[in-house]
Parts: C-alpha cells; sequence; structure tokens
C-alpha cells in the first residue's frame, strides 16, 4: 500500500510549500484538497491555470493525487442546497479529469442542517434515502461525464452509517462509477466497540470489490466516527491492514485528523504495520 496523507494537514503559504511538506515527511501520495492550492474545497468555477499549478507541483515531487476531495451534504433536506452542490462537483470532476485523478471523495450526507458529520434522527428515513439515491444518481452522471470515480464512505453519523448501507447504495444505483472509501475509524455504532475486529473483517468483506481508497486515522469510542490521530487510539492497524489485504487490496492509505506536529510519529507508526 502507498502511504499518503490530506494535503490540508499542511498550512502553507504556497501550494509548492504543501507539497514540498508533504515529500519531506517521505509520503507517497495525497487526498489533494483545493484548499491547498488557495481556492474553496467545491468551487464554483475554477481557473485551467489553477489545475496546471496543481499537476506541476505534484508531478515535479514525484507525489501521486490519490484522490480529491469533494465531500457536500447529498442527503442535506433542501434539495438547492443539493443541487449548488453538484454543479460545484461538476467543475471539481472536469478538474480531476483533467489532471488524471482516479477519484473523488463524496460524504453520503446528513438530515441535519448545520454539519454533514452530524448525526440526525432523520438519517434513517425513506425520505434521506430517496433523497440521497437522487443525488448520487445524478453524482454518478457527473462522474460518467468526466471518466472519474466517486467513493463514498460509510460514516456512522450520515444515512450511509454502515458496510450494508453502502452495499445497498452501490447496488441499489448500479454504476462502475461508485465505489468506497473504507475508513476503519469510522464504521462502529454505540456498543459495537468490543466486536472490533468482526465489524472491521465483515464491512471489508462485504464491500471488499468496490474498495478505492483506505483512510487511516483512530478513535477512543464507538457511536461517532474516529477523530484521533494514526496510533492514538482503540483502532486494532494490524488486523485493519491484514483485512485490507485479504480483500485484495494495495492501493493508497491516506492519513487524516492528525495535527503537522503527529505527522513524523504518525507516519512511523504505519510504515511500522505496512512492513
Amino acid at each position: 500500500m502507498q502511504l499518503g496523507i490530506y494535503s490540508k494537514t499542511f498550512d502553507r503559504p504556497t501550494l509548492g510549500e504543501v507539497i514540498n511538506a508533504v515529500k519531506a515527511n517521505g509520503l507517497d501520495c495525497v487526498q489533494f484538497n483545493l484548499l491547498s492550492a488557495g481556492v474553496p474545497t467545491l468551487p464554483d468555477a475554477l481557473d485551467a491555470s489553477v489545475v496546471e499549478s496543481i499537476r506541476r507541483a505534484t508531478a515535479a515531487r514525484g507525489i501521486r493525487i490519490a484522490a480529491l476531495s469533494g465531500t457536500f451534504n447529498m442527503a442535506h433536506p433542501d434539495r438547492a442546497e443539493r443541487q449548488r452542490g453538484l454543479a460545484q462537483l461538476r467543475v471539481l470532476a472536469e478538474a480531476g479529469a483533467s489532471l488524471g485523478v482516479p477519484a473523488i471523495s463524496l460524504c453520503t450526507g446528513t438530515r441535519d442542517l448545520s454539519s454533514m458529520w452530524r448525526a440526525h434522527p432523520e438519517n434513517a428515513s425513506p425520505v434521506a434515502w430517496h433523497d440521497l439515491v437522487d443525488c448520487m444518481r445524478q453524482a454518478v452522471q457527473i462522474a460518467e461525464d468526466n471518466k472519474i470515480t466517486l467513493a463514498m464512505e460509510p460514516e456512522v453519523n450520515n444515512v450511509v452509517d454502515s458496510a450494508h448501507k453502502a452495499r445497498r447504495l452501490i447496488d441499489e444505483i448500479g454504476s462502475p462509477r461508485l465505489k468506497v472509501i473504507m475508513d476503519g475509524a469510522n464504521v462502529f455504532h454505540t456498543g459495537e466497540l468490543p466486536r472490533m475486529r468482526e465489524i472491521l473483517q465483515s464491512s471489508i468483506e462485504l464491500l471488499a470489490k468496490d474498495i478505492v481508497l483506505a483512510h487511516a486515522k483512530d478513535l477512543d469510542h464507538d457511536g461517532d466516527a474516529g477523530h484521533l490521530a494514526v496510533g492514538q487510539g482503540l483502532l486494532d492497524y494490524d488486523w485493519y491492514i491484514a483485512q485490507l489485504r485479504q480483500a485484495g487490496y494495495d492501493g493508497a492509505i491516506v492519513m487524516h485528523g492528525l495535527s503537522e506536529e503527529q505527522v513524523p510519529g504518525c507516519v512511523r507508526f504505519m510504515r511500522g504495520k505496512l512492513l
């Protein structure tokens, strides 16, 4: 597996300095956020010169872009908000196609109005599922138009809150353009942490053929997404990585949820696990 990091982990004045920091830490790839190039994560428009600057900065330093960050609330109750996100996704997908990036990350969203990472009682409702499916079908058409893959992430606070719902969504959409990001710290509902190995194994097995990116962070409790730097919590990384390998995954594993000061220690931890 190739070890990577969220580009926005490094706050620098210029794009070149961001990628220099990635390289200096011995990393192979990034999940790139356009914030690192001085523009919004999901822009309304994007100048070709920005795309070219990203291409040059990463190519010159031998850093691969494993994915672009493209999360927006795909289950927002307001259709206009979802349509705004889709319009911005199209801009991002066009940039990704130009850069030759394989995937764009997505969040399946929540009915919460203030944060797409916050749980809501209506996330399990038929109307939330309907809105997500409708939005995802449009997103997949954008992906098809630009020959790029969309990678959504099961997360306990979102509408797709488990591997089973991720499998259901992929099967319902029925497009090879829709795949999955696996984050072992995101899949434990309240009370499930004692079954960590069982849940990691079953989740990865269920989604194995559709995993196109893996994330690395940590957690100290269940019922929420993990918020700790990798190696700083309870996640069994030997088991997590073993299950990814058993599933045939050998792509990028991208660290996030860490400060820049934590990067060297997290890189050492992950390099030890990936030996």
